[in-house]
């Protein structure tokens, strides 16, 4: 589990409450609410901002691994699970994969067939929900990439756009809601990005990680704290992702 200890000074940790608790006794943790951040380096991205936003009111845990393709995915959500401590009792599970699917390798085809991608996103969602019984299941889409900067390998926007209906489709239809980063990069001016496919730049990150942050408090019921980007980022070495 990650608590925000990279972000010493940035904030206040010194109150404890049920409702705003600042330090992590038993009893606050068990009366915090939990999210469970899964996906692959989008994910990675985000992950460190989200948790500084929902400090002391919420416990966000994430693997420090790239969750990758949806294969790899599947084999290690519960090596995941226990490698981050979190237990049964997880409120929100939000979690994106797909980009690394839809590659297309040497030969032209996708690292993913995208029949075997739908099976892999049903699987996932069975086994989250076997793991976190009591959690809402919310999925991201996979961002829209830069495609004239792929040179060995190759993104299409288009395929994109098609394993992200596929995926939306199958988690709709065990209950589960979805934000929509797709949306909500496809027209992102470029400087955004940080390369072909990657939002690490303080606009970039601000953009994805306030909607993930807005889709959290709309399920958790919670206003999280508003967070400063341009003290985060105030050189390029402080820029947390991948």
């Amino acid at each position: 589990m990650m608590t925000g200890k990279n972000f010493v000074g940035l904030r206040d940790t010194s109150a404890c409450s049920k409702i705003n608790c600042k330090t992590e006794t038993k009893e606050c943790i068990s009366a915090m609410k939990k999210v469970f951040l899964l996906g692959d380096s989008i994910r990675k991205g985000y992950d460190k901002y989200v948790e500084l936003a929902f400090e002391g009111k919420a416990l966000v845990y994430y693997p420090k691994d790239n969750c990758r393709f949806a294969a790899y995915t599947l084999r290690h959500l519960s090596l995941w699970k226990k490698e981050t401590g979190c237990g049964d009792d997880v409120d929100v599970v939000h979690w994106n994969v797909g980009l690394w699917d839809i590659l297309r390798m040497q030969d032209g085809e996708p690292l993913t067939e995208i029949n075997v991608y739908r099976d892999y996103v049903d699987r996932i969602c069975k086994i989250l929900k076997m793991l976190f019984p009591n959690a809402a299941l919310v999925f991201a889409t996979s961002t829209a990439v830069q495609e004239h900067l792929f040179d060995y390998y190759t993104r299409k926007n288009s395929d994109i756009r098609e394993y992200n209906a596929v995926a939306v489709e199958v988690v709709k239809a065990h209950g589960g809601t979805i934000t929509d980063l797709y949306a909500l990069t496809e027209s992102a001016p470029s400087e955004y990005y940080s390369d072909a496919t990657h939002f690490n730049t303080k606009d970039g990150t601000k953009l994805i990680t306030e909607r993930v942050i807005v889709r959290l408090e709309e399920v958790l019921g919670m206003k999280a704290e508003k967070l400063d980007y341009d003290r985060l980022f105030v050189e390029q070495k402080d820029i947390i992702g991948i």
